[in-house]
């Protein structure tokens, strides 16, 4: 990888910081999706209700957005990188002393507020330490570590999930609190916001057009953008370790679940090369040709997917479903980026990634409630349906490649 060897320490540093933060957001996160239907059999909730919990801890990850990405501005990258860890891991533990739906909801609330806010820090840490010509491609291992967080999830709830139970599992989330001593004592601010900060320029409200120059109209639909492609994820990737297990009498193909784990670990496997190889194809032919054709690709096969009941073909098109259903997220934090200036850069990113979050989190609620009325066919068209509309979407965003961050 010469272009590794072309980064400074510091931007290696930042990358494995915010790699690693990534990937242990996903295990945390990931976690409920694997045992929602324990979660559910054990506190008697129905699909629609395991569906709302998954929507709030995403409206919660807007806000935590919104709110991190202004912590990273003012305090710096890394505090905001750790206070998101350390506030995900401990209330996913949390989440295993649940006793009912009230205190399950709470704990997924808060959870969130974590998530939402450990993105936009790493995302902006990493953008302003690495050289524009490989942005993509470190933008594109980072997000690559959401797939091997999510693998990690399929193994441990399939090694503890049939003994333990699904408190056990949530109480492994606590292990990501430990990294942040690791980001405290080795991580520094990059240059970029140090001089950003002595210079004292720019200011949120009025970042987004007035002093930075970018038109609303495309702050706008890239946060839509984002939204409808948000939507189709997490309304599919919620749901399909639900539909690989439930009994085939509710809808299911009745795995079992070591074997389900293992359906959700190959597809992983794809999910990581479609993040990684995103990076390099858009940072050699643009940010814009790669994303679309990676969401109409995704909304095909998304679709496939969801019309197949053979167990051996949802093996083989699991893989190809997490490729270009997933690896687009590569390019998000680039394109974002190379839009907005340092000075609210995370704030930007915050709010563009997390409002698309935000606008999204009714996809949880709204595909189990479809997939319990009308079937799992049906639900995931619906996420095909986004994607397409995630591609169309994309002639109101301007081409990234080759900027300069200011």
């Amino acid at each position: 990888m010469s272009f590794w060897n072309e980064a400074s320490p510091a931007a290696k540093k930042a990358l494995i910081a915010a790699s690693l933060g990534w990937l242990l957001d996903a295990f945390d996160v990931m976690l409920y999706a694997l045992i929602l239907t324990a979660v559910v059999k054990d506190l008697g909730l129905s699909l629609a209700t395991g569906g709302q919990l998954a929507s709030l801890t995403l409206a919660a990850s807007a806000v935590g957005g919104l709110v991190f990405g202004l912590v990273a501005d003012k305090l710096g990258r890394t505090r905001a990188l750790s206070l998101s860890i350390l506030l995900y891991s401990v209330f996913t533990f949390a989440c295993g002393l649940a006793q009912n739906v009230w205190q399950l909801a709470i704990f997924r609330f808060l959870l969130g507020l974590g998530m939402g806010g450990e993105w936009a820090s790493g995302a902006t840490l990493v953008s302003e330490t690495w050289p524009e010509k490989h942005r993509g491609k470190a933008l594109g291992l980072m997000q690559s570590c959401w797939a091997i967080g999510y693998g990690a999830a399929a193994v441990v709830v399939a090694l503890i999930l049939p003994t333990y139970g699904w408190r056990a599992v949530f109480f492994v989330g606590i292990i990501p609190a430990l990294f942040t001593l690791w980001i405290r004592r080795n991580l520094e601010e990059p240059e970029m916001w140090l001089r950003s900060r002595e210079a004292g320029v720019g200011n949120v409200a009025s970042g987004f057009s007035r002093t930075t120059g970018v038109p609303l109209r495309i702050v706008v639909v890239l946060t839509l953008m984002n939204a409808a492609t948000m939507f189709a994820w997490w309304g599919l990737n919620l749901w399909v370790p639900s539909y690989l297990s439930l009994p085939i009498a509710q809808g299911g193909i009745g795995l079992s679940t070591t074997t389900m784990s293992m359906f959700i670990v190959a597809m992983q496997v794809g999910m990581w090369f479609g993040y990684v190889t995103f990076g390099f194809i858009s940072d050699k032919f643009g940010r814009k040709p790669t994303y679309v054709t990676y969401l109409v690709l995704a909304a095909a096969l998304v679709w496939a997917y969801g019309s197949t009941r053979e167990p051996i073909y949802l093996l083989v098109l699991g893989p190809f479903v997490a490729f270009f259903g997933t690896g687009y997220f590569s390019g998000f934090g680039a394109v974002a980026s190379e839009i907005f200036p340092t000075a609210i850069r995370a704030t930007a990113l915050g709010v563009t990634y997390n409002s698309g979050r935000l606008l999204s989190a009714a996809a949880p609620f709204v595909i189990g409630t479809l997939a319990q009325s009308q079937g799992f066919g049906l639900a995931f068209s619906i996420t095909a349906l986004a994607f397409l509309t995630a591609a169309l979407l994309w002639l109101g965003i301007p081409e990234t490649r080759g900027r300069q961050m200011v």
